[in-house]
């Protein structure tokens, strides 16, 4: 029992002491480790007589969880004053949550219909928006799209009822209809906005970004929709030169209809967007069909225009080497940093959209 009580009374003093934690691990070390002098006790009482076992063990027992709860105490003050010690020193804790004051990024896509709005702005086009959920009339009816149109099956469109009156809209173009329905022509817009398929992989997703163009006046033509097109592909991308080209399509609402190509190279692994051998898809467009102007009481024998709708998304990933369109929709704030921008760059044509 003495050499018991020695042990205890002197390492007792000793953790009462000013100790850093380095020599608390020591006196740990002494007292627990393998060879530690409690340690060393332990393996003594199997060569205690059999009467004196029992209290040995018992007093043993009792010394070994005082020095360990002393020991633990002691990590704990020390552990924290080098806490209370850090915070007085340091104005900013880096573990506590970002300050609300910390500036936020714009997303591409918004960043894309800021700079899109901006380019027709300088031609005279106004921003016309309509909402998400459409009737059925407006979205397909009224744009001359037949009853058997495969765009109209449910697995390209998310109906909201039985009778499929409801729908999100599949496009931007039932904002064209609402216009026009409301006011008189000559019309010069464009309405971006969300719409919505049934379609999901990395250049689809169901619910994506479009802008639609329009343009109703007498005596439109394909030449004015080209040189629109032509205007906006160089300032978008920002380039002196564009190669451009239409293929013949078919679209319901317009006609003639055209698929536009742009031509682009490949240097160090990206897309340079002007010149160039390879050809890229863009976007779909026409003239407007004569029976959606006669849906919309608009006289086709005076008044003509043409029409044009462009994926946001594609155009933002084109422009800023975005390889993922799901990346958009993560709500991932790494990503956002990287590729977001300053609220406070608004774009401009004068000075640069993106610069």
């Amino acid at each position: 029992m003495s050499d018991l009580k020695k042990i205890r009374d002197e390492f007792i003093s000793k953790l009462k002491g000013k100790l850093n934690l380095s020599e608390i691990n020591q006196i740990k070390s002494e007292l627990f480790g393998k060879n530690g002098l409690v340690s060393s006790q332990f393996k003594k009482i199997g060569t205690i007589v059999e009467s004196e076992r029992k209290k040995f063990a018992t007093d043993l027992n009792v010394i070994k969880d005082e020095l360990q709860d002393l020991i633990n105490s002691k990590i704990d003050e020390v552990e924290n004053a080098e806490i209370n010690k850090k915070l007085d020193k340091e104005k900013i804790d880096i573990t506590l949550p970002e300050r609300p004051f910390v500036r936020g990024k714009i997303h591409p896509v918004s960043q894309t219909i800021d700079e899109i709005s901006s380019i027709f702005s300088e031609i005279g086009f106004s921003v016309e928006e309509g909402p998400d959920v459409e009737n059925e009339y407006n979205n397909f009816t009224a744009l001359n799209t037949p009853d058997d149109h495969p765009a109209r099956d449910m697995h390209d469109t998310f109906y909201l009822d039985e009778k499929k009156q409801k729908l999100l809209r599949t496009h931007t173009s039932p904002v064209q209809i609402r216009t026009m329905l409301k006011d008189k022509p000559p019309f010069k817009i464009i309405a971006p906005g969300r719409t919505y398929r049934s379609d999901s992989d990395q250049t689809h997703a169901p619910m994506f970004h479009q802008v639609e163009g329009l343009h109703i006046d007498k005596n439109i033509n394909m030449g004015h929709l080209k040189g629109c097109l032509n205007y906006l592909i160089k300032e978008f991308f920002e380039v002196d030169k564009i190669k451009m080209r239409f293929r013949p399509s078919h679209f319901p609402f317009t006609e003639p209809s055209a698929e536009v190509d742009i031509g682009y190279e490949m240097k160090n692994g990206k897309i340079i967007i002007g010149e160039g051998n390879q050809w890229l898809e863009i976007l779909g467009c026409g003239m407007v069909h004569p029976n959606v102007l006669k849906n919309v009481k608009v006289d086709p024998t005076k008044f003509q225009g043409y029409a044009f709708g462009i994926g946001i998304d594609r155009l933002a990933m084109l422009k800023y080497g975005i390889n993922d369109l799901r990346a958009f929709f993560d709500c991932d704030y790494r990503w956002l940093s990287h590729f977001g921008f300053d609220p406070l760059d608004v774009p401009t044509n004068y000075r640069g959209l993106s610069r």
